[in-house]
């Protein structure tokens, strides 16, 4: 005898349907349902991940990572300075699965479906979810600046993504003749780590300084002004005389054409600049898995709601890091870990059928100017029905007549940062 099928059953029959489908070409294969699917394995993904289980251990929680390896932004620009190598910023997730219980897969997410809560694997497979978190932090806009794509990136380096990009860039310095220009392109507002090209520069002309003391690092900015400006501008004066020039956008700074096969860029009023070494940082916006869901603005960004994180389309989807428009936080590793944090915790409490508290989140950037040398802003910020504001009064910036040893002691809180975060990330 047939069994007789709820109308219950048939619904559940055609969302198995329906998630089988959108798992692409090849035999249909129903996906696996877990409590939370975590899409990206950075500051973000990895955090929330790991505090998920922390907060409730009996959580079924899976992390997607295509990669095994992960490369840290944050102290990237010391490799490309010869201050640390590759292996040094290179972190695996081996404890969030063996200490926390959460289940890694090391495949790349290709795709997420809205209606059917399904994530689609490269092999074709898929897991459904009750609740996920986004974090596919950045994509660099191609094609933004004329003439530079991903093939040009082969030739002048973007390196805002750590790997194999910091690697190819560092041996472009290594390479370079002494007396030649090292070119920085940075975008405007909004991108990844605001004061990152600026630490690069100091970073880069620290090497210089050493080992081809007749270069210069000319730094053409698509903006007027930059994060920590007035600290950057201080210390290049005193450490690195006449070997960093910063051109703002009103002189004529902002790129916007670039010749691979030529080496030179362009500027907006016409002037061609030529380099040795050409580090184009171009535009960006949220990874693509969010945008191809349908969770990013006109802009490329993700509005979500200041409390939750839930993306504004797809309240089940929580969007974190530098994909979200996380109202007046940076985009920045530290933001993310803050946001993956209160993610969590309010992901665990709607699963329980409790409602949702507001956050306080936390942000502080070191920049390294100099191996002895940091300098650093700070702020606390809370969710309000407004968004996600600063607290005034909390935080700051390193006070401009701080001395030697006041710029040597937040050189030793950067390492101290550095090593507390990716441990707390990663277990």
């Amino acid at each position: 005898m047939s069994p007789v099928l709820s109308r219950r059953d048939i619904g559940r029959l055609a969302v198995g349907v329906a998630a089988a489908t959108v798992l692409g070409a090849g035999p249909a294969r129903a996906a696996r349902k877990v409590d939370v699917v975590v899409v990206g394995g950075g500051f973000g993904g990895a955090t929330a991940a790991r505090y998920l289980k922390q907060f409730a251990p009996g959580l079924s929680v899976v992390l997607v990572e295509q990669n095994r390896t992960f490369h840290t932004c944050p102290f990237s620009n010391l490799v490309l300075g010869g201050l640390r190598q590759i292996s040094d910023i290179a972190h695996t997730y081996d404890r969030l699965s063996d200490r926390f219980g959460v289940e890694v897969v090391h495949q790349r997410a290709l795709a997420l479906d809205v209606e059917t809560r399904t994530v689609r694997l490269a092999d074709g497979s898929g897991i459904g979810f009750e609740k996920a978190v986004l974090s596919p932090g950045v994509d660099m806009r191609w094609n933004a600046l004329s003439g530079y794509d991903e093939a040009a990136s082969e030739v002048m380096p973007h390196a805002w993504k750590a790997g194999p990009q910091t690697v190819l860039l560092r041996r472009q310095l290594e390479a370079m003749v002494d007396g030649e220009t090292v070119i920085i392109a940075p975008p405007a507002n909004p991108f990844r780590c605001p004061p990152g090209p600026y630490e690069r520069a100091s970073l880069i002309a620290h090497w210089l300084q050493q080992n081809r003391p007749k270069s210069k690092v000319l730094i053409l900015d698509a903006k007027d002004g930059f994060s920590k400006q007035g600290l950057f501008m201080q210390a290049w004066s005193g450490l690195y005389p006449g070997m960093i020039e910063h051109v703002p956008a009103r002189d004529d700074g902002r790129i916007v054409n670039v010749s691979a096969s030529g080496r030179w860029v362009e500027t907006a009023f016409g002037t061609r600049h030529s380099g040795g070494v050409i580090n184009i940082i171009p535009p960006q916006w949220a990874g693509a898995i969010a945008r191809d869901a349908g969770l990013a603005n006109a802009d490329g960004w993700c509005p979500v709601d200041p409390t939750t994180f839930a993306s504004e389309m797809a309240p089940d989807i929580h969007v974190i890091g530098d994909a979200a428009i996380a109202g007046q936080m940076p985009k920045s590793g530290f933001s993310a870990n803050s946001q993956g944090k209160v993610a969590a915790a309010n992901i665990v409490r709607v699963l329980a059928g409790e409602a949702p508290v507001s956050g306080s989140f936390a942000n502080t950037c070191y920049s390294l100017v100099a191996p002895d040398y940091g300098i650093s802003v700070a702020k606390v910020y809370r969710s309000t029905q407004d968004g996600i504001i600063g607290i005034d009064g909390s935080g700051g910036l390193s006070p401009m007549d701080g001395g030697a040893a006041v710029r040597a002691h937040e050189a030793r809180f950067a390492e101290g940062w550095y090593a507390s975060i990716t441990r707390d990330m990663f277990g």
